[in-house]
Parts: structure tokens; C-alpha cells; sequence
């Protein structure tokens, strides 16, 4: 039977990714699992556009400044969810880099077991019949995902 473990939820901070989290607290509550909950920082902040570039230290500025703001919104979307999660161990993750890929890599270096995620997020129908970061996910995923559909 499948009971899974360790359950990652990837979330964009949108009102569609906290339903993916309330789910996937409902399975964890019912299998003694634990949640990674995942926001992966885009790199899509380019150093130098045209004949323009910002300085090294700007950058490494902003991308603390991204890395720490995440990490905040991760905790308020725990916060978010009161006693409906109490017992349960959630992880906040944040990762640097193209949102498909670090959720693939954080599938298999947590042992996770399932992946919780909308079919929705903040660019709505995810470019056509399920295009960008979620059809990456279910073509690259070496686990079983549960698509919740909005």
C-alpha cells in the first residue's frame, strides 16, 4: 500500500499553492508524514541588460535580500495554517535557480515519496494545458505526484 513519508510541496506564495499545502497536510496528518515545503527563487534577474550592468555587490544584495524575504513567506505560509498543522514536522526550503529543476533535484536528494501540487499557480493556467514548471515536473519526477486541479 502506498504510504508516503516524505511529501514535498512546491509553492509560488499563491492562493493555489496554499491549497496544495492544506492537502497535503490532510496526508500527512494521516500517514505520520513530514513536509519539505519548497519555493524555488527564479534566476530570472539578469546582471546586465543592453549596455547596462549592476555592480557585483547589488547583486549579491538582492539575492540575499530574495533568499531572506522567502524564507519569511515560507514561514507565514506555516503560520497560515494554525492548528491544522500541529504535529506535523514541516521543512521550509528555499533554492536558487529554474523552478523545475530544483523541485526534481529536491525530490531525490529528500527520499521524497510525493509531490503536491496545483495545476494552477501565479501564471494561471501554466502557459496551456498544463505547460512550464508542472509538466516538467511530471515528465522528470521519479515519484508519484498528486496534480490537484483548480
Amino acid at each position: 500500500m502506498f504510504e508516503p513519508k516524505n511529501i514535498l510541496v512546491p509553492t509560488d506564495f499563491s492562493n493555489y499553492s496554499q491549497h496544495a499545502l492544506r492537502q497535503a497536510v490532510d496526508i500527512a496528518r494521516h500517514y505520520q508524514s513530514k513536509i519539505s515545503l519548497l519555493h524555488v527563487v527564479d534566476e530570472a534577474v539578469q546582471q546586465c541588460m543592453v549596455d547596462y550592468c549592476l555592480p557585483e555587490a547589488v547583486m549579491r544584495q538582492l539575492d540575499a535580500q530574495s533568499m531572506k524575504a522567502s524564507a519569511d513567506k515560507l514561514q507565514d505560509e506555516i503560520s497560515k495554517l494554525g492548528d491544522t498543522a500541529f504535529g506535523i514536522e514541516i521543512i521550509p526550503v528555499v533554492k536558487r535557480g529554474v523552478p523545475y529543476d530544483e523541485i526534481v533535484k529536491e525530490q531525490e536528494m529528500r527520499h521524497i515519496d510525493l509531490i503536491v501540487m496545483t495545476s494552477h499557480g501565479k501564471t494561471g493556467i501554466l502557459k496551456t494545458m498544463l505547460g512550464g514548471v508542472v509538466e516538467r515536473v511530471l515528465r522528470e519526477a521519479k515519484c508519484p505526484m498528486l496534480l490537484l486541479r483548480m
